[in-house]
């Protein structure tokens, strides 16, 4: 998914502690990441949603909530990945655009329904990384931390999502993965991420809750373009998106990993969930349509 050359980046919104194997507390537990269920026994989504709101009708909610007091952005981010050519050069470059398009849409739609959509920043990291939620390890896939506003991602996880998960990959696989961790931090912003303990199954909230991360990734898909970073999408790129969201279905690594199939411990969703959730939001590029905790999933 090529960048508009001339558009200019925002490293700052990206830090890099890749290199530094930093970890002191217990098991990471965030908010709801694409690779934990590699494990089958973690589930990183720390609460269920208490409703199933959407931008719409939450205009009158106020939105509080910071990212923290982060440190500065890596400076070789800050030197190397300024405008979309290094987007278009390099991957971690890539990712900083794509962590920019997304909180750029999110802005504006925040924005129009009366909202004030308060960023998160992505912490690139290798092998293990301290966090608000706990001590993650590379094996734990990206994920959202409700507690410190932290995307957490080994970028090694892009390789993974290939080689073992059987994805094609690509630049939007990339994108997809982002854009469903930043689902949760909007999600974490308009309440329907909370404490509590998470319901598991098919049906559960834990499912529900990772469908709209997809389908909220879809919604940004459709405004990519306008957000100024990147040029229009193609079939292939979005056929890509839809790869790898299968690639991460319940069902398919619960068949590979198991031998069998066990709705009842699903956390994410199955691929066909997931790419049905994807696509709606895509096709409508409107957050309310995103309501995944009534009917069916």
């Amino acid at each position: 998914m090529p960048f508009n050359t001339g558009a200019q980046l925002d490293p700052s919104q990206v830090e890099d502690v890749r290199g530094s194997r930093i970890g002191r507390r217990g098991l990471a537990v965030g908010g709801g990441g694409i690779g934990l269920i590699v494990t089958l026994v973690w589930v990183l989504l720390g609460g269920s949603p208490t409703t199933g709101g959407t931008l719409g009708n939450l205009v009158d909610q106020t939105i509080g909530g910071g990212a923290g007091e982060p440190g500065p952005a890596s400076s070789a981010l800050a030197t190397e990945c300024q405008t979309g050519a290094d987007a278009n050069a390099r991957e971690d470059c890539r990712i900083v655009g794509y962590v920019n398009s997304i909180q750029a849409y999110w802005t504006d739609e925040f924005a129009a329904s009366g909202l004030r959509y308060v960023g998160a920043k992505t912490r690139f990291f290798t092998e293990q990384v301290d966090t608000g939620c706990g001590v993650a390890s590379s094996a734990s896939g990206p994920f959202y931390c409700p507690s410190d506003k932290y995307v957490y991602i080994d970028l090694g996880f892009f390789d993974e999502l290939r080689s073992t998960f059987g994805a094609q990959g690509g630049p939007f696989a990339q994108a997809y993965i982002l854009a469903h961790e930043y689902g949760h931090h909007v999600q974490d912003l308009v309440g329907t991420l909370s404490g509590g303990t998470s319901q598991e199954g098919a049906t559960g909230q834990s499912v529900r809750t990772e469908l709209q991360a997809d389908c909220f990734a879809g919604v940004w898909a459709n405004h990519a373009a306008a957000t100024g970073y990147l040029v229009p999408l193609t079939d292939a790129e979005i056929a890509d998106a839809l790869d790898a969201a299968s690639a991460v279905g319940d069902d398919r690594i619960q068949q590979e990993m198991q031998g069998q199939v066990n709705p009842e411990t699903w956390t994410h969703g199955s691929s066909a969930q997931r790419q049905k959730w994807f696509t709606v939001g895509y096709q409508t590029g409107l957050p309310d349509g995103c309501d995944t905790f009534s009917g069916n999933p």
